[in-house]
Parts: C-alpha cells; sequence; structure tokens
C-alpha cells in the first residue's frame, strides 16, 4: 500500500505522526508522510523521523523511501514523529508557484515554447526553453503580469485529476489550469516581489531564473 501523502492535502502543516511500514537497513517508508521527495524539478524537503535526520527522500511509483541515520533502530509498526523544516519548505512554495505563474504567461503570449527542463530550490527557480535570441525581451511583460496576478492574492486550488494514479493540478480562476503534482501555497500574493534573470545556456537554449525578493 503506498505511502498518503499528506503535503497534499495540507502543504503547511509541518509535524505528523505516523506508523513506520517497512524497514531496510537505513532506509524505512512510513504509512503517511509530510516530507516532499524531489519529483517534476522540485527539491526534497529537509526533515526527520523521530529525530534521525532524513538524508535522502526517493520517490517510486506511488511509494516514496526515507533514507536515515544508520543507528535509527526503527521497526515495522513503530509510532514515530515527522517534521519538515518548515522555512525550507515554504521558500520552495513560494518559488515553486512563481515559476508555474511565469511558465503559464510564457505559454498563453509567446506560443507554448518547449520547456527543456526545470528546477526549483529554496534558493531559487528556473525554467529552460529552446528559444531563439535573448529571453530578457519578454521579461518586461513578464513582470507586469506575474505582478498583478500576485499583487490580486488570487486563491490557488489544488486537486486531483486522477487520485487513482495520482495525477494532480492547480487551477487560478481566469488565469489558467495545469497539471502539476508539487506542494502549492493558497494564494498568489504569499509569493511576493519577484526579479528575472536571464542564463544563456547555448545556441538556441535560454534560461529564466527566479528570485524572491525579501
Amino acid at each position: 500500500m503506498a505511502v498518503k501523502k499528506i503535503f497534499w492535502e495540507d502543504p503547511y502543516l509541518t509535524e505528523l505522526g505516523t506508523i513506520v511500514t517497512s524497514v531496510e537497513e537505513n532506509t524505512v517508508t512510513l504509512k503517511e508522510t509530510i516530507v516532499y521527495a524531489f519529483s517534476g524539478g522540485q527539491q526534497s524537503d529537509d526533515g526527520t523521523i523521530n529525530h534521525f535526520r532524513i538524508h535522502n527522500a526517493l520517490k517510486k511509483g506511488k511509494e516514496i523511501y526515507y533514507t536515515i541515520d544508520k543507528d535509527h533502530h526503527l521497526k515495522v509498526g513503530d509510532k514515530v514523529w515527522v517534521e519538515i523544516d518548515w522555512a525550507k519548505r515554504y521558500r520552495i512554495m513560494k518559488l515553486h508557484f512563481a515559476a508555474e505563474i511565469i511558465l503559464e504567461l510564457v505559454n498563453q503570449h509567446f506560443g507554448n515554447p518547449a520547456k527543456i527542463g526545470a528546477n526549483i530550490t529554496s534558493e531559487k527557480a528556473r525554467i529552460d526553453f529552446l528559444w531563439e535570441g535573448n529571453i530578457s525581451e519578454i521579461f518586461p511583460l513578464l513582470a507586469e503580469r506575474s505582478g498583478k496576478l500576485i499583487g490580486a492574492n488570487k486563491p490557488v486550488i489544488s486537486d486531483f485529476s486522477n487520485e487513482e494514479v495520482e495525477i494532480r493540478f492547480w487551477k487560478i480562476e481566469g488565469f489558467g489550469q495545469v497539471a502539476c503534482g508539487g506542494t502549492h501555497i493558497r494564494s498568489t500574493g504569499e509569493i511576493g516581489p519577484l526579479r528575472l534573470k536571464r542564463d544563456r545556456q547555448g545556441k538556441g537554449k535560454e534560461r529564466i531564473e527566479i528570485y524572491l525578493v525579501d
């Protein structure tokens, strides 16, 4: 049975009591979890299981495998307390959704250019495109439109489009609906001001880097 992903139901939950469902050396699985594992370019959360540090979180199918300290002594059926680094998670959530907004604006106004990469950490988000020319030429439009959407503090709806195979989406009324399995903020106003930066990746390849303005 796959782990129940509470980080989708409540991405603001920072602590959780649950049960160990498997143990193989220093890798464990849980009945429920709040600790996101790297997927779709979004960085894994930092956290602990019974105060043992999570060194790696690996998503395989519907399961998530957590590698923790070797001297954990945990057994199947043990009750455990799970905690995440909320400061890191919240920055990732804001940068992730900032990237979602920028990507959707690029798609809506510039003909769905091929996205060839993306990565979201607690420091910055980036999106890579097949793009001829200097992508920073479109930054004024992106800044204006994203600023208006963030300033309007629009509600963000997140839900399953297919719960059986764990396909999820986000939606902002009047703006767009996009398939995405990350952790999402409740409203656009949480993001705050943004800074966009260009990074050329080679001929015909352009990168947009996105930073929070703290």
